[in-house]
C-alpha cells in the first residue's frame, strides 16, 4: 500500500508541475467566466447558459486531461525507459500501475475543484448583480444541486482514466492509445442507440453487434445529468448510486486487465 501511495503521490506532483495541465485548467475557467457574457446576450435564459457552458467546459478539459495525461502514464516510462529504474526497486508491477490511475485521479479531481470554485464564484457574482425580484427564480443561482452534475463528472473522468490507462499498458503509441480511448469515449455516449439498433437497421448481424457493443463499451452517457441539474430536474439518489457503482466495477475491470497486460510484458 505504501508503494501505490508513493507512485500515486508521484504522478500528482508531476502532473501539477505539468504547464499544458496548467493552460489547460485557465483556459476552463476563462471559458466559465466568458459565459457570463455569453449569457447576457439571451435576456432571460443567461443564468442557464451560464450553468450548462460552465458544466460543459468542467467535462470537455476534464476529458483532455484524462486522455492526454492519462495514456502517457506507462507509455512515456516506457519511452523514456524510465521503467527499467521504476521496476528495480522494491515496487511490484501492480503497484506500479495502480498508483499511476490513483495519481491521475487525484490530480483530475484537483482540477475539478479549481474549476468549480470559480463556476460558483461566476454564479455567485450573477446572483449579486442580478435585480432584486429575481432572486426567487427556480432553480436558484447558486444552486448546490449542480454539485451532483459535477460528481457525476469526476465519475465520469476516473473511468475515462481508466480507459486510458488500459490502452497506455496495451501500446507503446501515445497517439494510438490516445485515439483509441477518445473513440470509446465517443461511443459510449451513443450507448441507446447502439441498444436500438435494431430499430435503425435490418441486418440481425449488424444489430447484434451493435447491442454487443452496447453491453461491451463504457456507457459514458449515464454519466451526464448536466441537462437535469441546470434545469432543477430532480436527480434519483437511486440512478447516482447505480451509475457510479457501475462506473466503480467497470473502472476495477479495466485496471485489472491494465495489472495483467503490464504484469507481462517484456521490457527486455
Amino acid at each position: 500500500m505504501r508503494s501505490i501511495l508513493h507512485v500515486a503521490t508521484h504522478v500528482f506532483r508531476d502532473s501539477v508541475r505539468d504547464k499544458v495541465l496548467y493552460s489547460i485548467v485557465a483556459f476552463a475557467v476563462i471559458l466559465m467566466v466568458s459565459s457570463f457574457l455569453i449569457g447576457q446576450l439571451t435576456a432571460g435564459q443567461d443564468v442557464k447558459i451560464i450553468k450548462d457552458l460552465g458544466l460543459a467546459a468542467m467535462s470537455l478539459f476534464g476529458l483532455f486531461i484524462a486522455i492526454f495525461i492519462g495514456v502517457g502514464l506507462v507509455s512515456r516510462e516506457i519511452e523514456r525507459r524510465s521503467i527499467y529504474a521504476v521496476l528495480a526497486k522494491p515496487i511490484r508491477r501492480h503497484e506500479f500501475v495502480i498508483g499511476k490511475y490513483l495519481g491521475l485521479v487525484g490530480t483530475l479531481l484537483a482540477n475539478l475543484a479549481v474549476m468549480a470554485v470559480a463556476y460558483y464564484v461566476v454564479l455567485e457574482y450573477m446572483r449579486f448583480v442580478m435585480p432584486p425580484g429575481q432572486f426567487k427564480i427556480t432553480p436558484p443561482v447558486v444552486d448546490p444541486k449542480l454539485l451532483i452534475g459535477i460528481g457525476m463528472i469526476a465519475a465520469e473522468l476516473a473511468l475515462v482514466t481508466a480507459v486510458a490507462l488500459f490502452w497506455s499498458t496495451f501500446s507503446s503509441s501515445a497517439m494510438l492509445s490516445a485515439a483509441l480511448t477518445a473513440g470509446m469515449w465517443v461511443a459510449g455516449q451513443f450507448g441507446a442507440d447502439l441498444r436500438n439498433f435494431d430499430q435503425v437497421v435490418k441486418s440481425p448481424v449488424a444489430a447484434g453487434i451493435g447491442r454487443a457493443l452496447y453491453y461491451l463499451l463504457p456507457n459514458f452517457a449515464a454519466f451526464d445529468v448536466k441537462s437535469q441539474v441546470v434545469h432543477g430536474v430532480p436527480v434519483a439518489g437511486g440512478y447516482i448510486a447505480v451509475t457510479l457503482l457501475y462506473g466503480a466495477v467497470y473502472a476495477a475491470m479495466l485496471l485489472t486487465a491494465s495489472v495483467f497486460i503490464f504484469s507481462r510484458r517484456d521490457f527486455k
